[in-house]
């Protein structure tokens, strides 16, 4: 057996044999592959031989879900399962964009509310509660960077997760997201509807 262990948690695998322990040099996988679940780069041995290294939290959460499906529980009550919706703000100008981000959200289980700019959405967040903020930056009246701003002045809202979802993709507007207190940046040219949704999944 050998037992993992991220953050307070631990789950013990049962492995048919180990055969050594070794120091090695990580390597990235790569743009292409960098998706691949439960692993986390790869190394390359003496021998040549191109061995896969596992990704610890990755593999816990993979089999922690493995186990939820094998054991099939009953479905809870409907009240139950409404409990746990998570709510999400959208923040988009853009009608096709905040149509296509609400549609994607909602088929996922979230229950999804939108706002056309900023100051539409910081008013939303005084009156209704959220479990996360999903915005675009280049919008009018309040832009996306000073949305997030304004919510982590707010004692009430800063510790709200804020994603930002935008065109913008030089280094420097991704490094003004992150400074003005977002949790995460994702740039529309490479949108990928199961990063968002992990991204998300992550920080609620």
């Amino acid at each position: 057996m050998v037992v993992l262990g991220s953050a307070e948690k631990r789950i013990a695998f049962l492995v048919d044999e180990i055969l050594n322990e070794q120091e090695v040099l990580v390597k990235s996988l790569g743009k292409q592959l960098s998706r691949l679940r439960n692993i986390a780069g790869a190394t390359v041995l003496g021998t040549g031989k191109v061995v896969p290294i596992l990704n610890v939290p990755d593999l816990m959460k993979s089999a922690v879900r493995s186990s939820a499906v094998a054991v099939k529980p009953a479905a809870p009550p409907l009240e139950e399962k409404e409990a746990e919706r998570k709510s999400v703000l959208v923040v988009e100008d853009s009608i096709t964009a905040r149509t296509l981000l609400k549609n994607v959200l909602e088929a996922t289980g979230y229950d999804v509310k939108t706002a056309v700019d900023g100051v539409d959405a910081f008013t939303q967040l005084r009156t209704s509660e959220f479990d996360i903020v999903v915005s675009d930056v280049d919008m009018p009246r309040m832009n996306g960077l000073d949305l997030t701003a304004k919510i982590r002045s707010d004692k009430k809202l800063a510790d709200l997760p804020i994603v930002l979802v935008t065109a913008l993709d030089s280094r420097e507007d991704r490094e003004r997201g992150i400074d003005v207190g977002a949790n995460a940046y994702i740039v529309k040219s490479s949108f990928d509807q199961s990063n968002l949704l992990e991204v998300i999944r992550r920080l609620i």
